[in-house]
């Protein structure tokens, strides 16, 4: 998981036939760069949650497409994810790491603070989240980034960062030039109305023009 220029992390939606999204996944990341895939699943029980990953995680491995789980290292150790990806009211960097080695991707959710982001690089993390920086129709943010934060990251830190919150086609060149390495997208991608395969190459284009 690189970031040489700007990439896309995407995100899997709140709810999802597996099968079904299974095909629409495959056509999504072969119709351009896409740094990984977040499994991000809430209020299901974990034998859907391992089902799932099963399911899944061949389509992005088969692709060099790193499989991040969200939320729990435990599940992404038992279910041959890349990484995983905590929240600062998850599992703590220290435990994922530990469960998950040093070979691992473990990404940290920052919200807004410097100081959170700060912390997380220097005990390791491979990359930061900031956000949201727009509305979003998948998760109410209780927290808003500007996009000077992604500048004042770059100038000060090596570890990767990830914008996250409400991008789309139409708003993403901002958080692009203000430096984010990957936008991490859902409904930007998976609800765009010429199918995500159009978003993702749109995505890309508006990458490469700018960097």
């Amino acid at each position: 998981m690189s970031a040489d220029s700007c990439r896309l992390y995407l995100i899997t939606p709140p709810r999802f036939d597996p099968a079904a999204f299974r095909d629409r996944l495959a056509e999504a990341l072969d119709a351009g760069d896409v740094a990984c895939l977040q499994l991000r699943l809430k209020d299901i029980d974990d034998d859907e949650i391992r089902r799932i990953a099963d399911i899944l995680r061949p389509v992005t491995q088969e692709r060099e497409v790193a499989f991040i789980m969200n939320d729990r290292p435990d599940l992404a150790v038992e279910t041959g994810c890349d990484g995983v990806h905590v929240g600062q009211e998850d599992a703590s960097y220290e435990d994922a790491r530990r469960l998950l080695g040093n070979d691992a991707i473990v990404g940290v959710t920052c919200h807004e603070s410097r100081d959170l982001a700060m912390r997380a690089a220097k005990q390791g993390a491979d990359y930061v989240a900031f956000g949201a920086f727009f509305a979003s129709g998948t998760k109410k943010p209780k927290y808003h980034a500007d996009p000077a934060i992604l500048s004042w990251w770059q100038e000060m830190m090596q570890t990767p960062c990830v914008a996250i919150g409400g991008i789309t086609v139409e708003n993403c060149r901002a958080l692009i030039s203000a430096g984010a390495d990957f936008l991490s997208v859902v409904a930007g991608v998976w609800d765009y109305p010429d199918g995500p395969a159009k978003a993702v190459g749109l995505f890309n284009k508006a990458m490469a023009e700018i960097a």
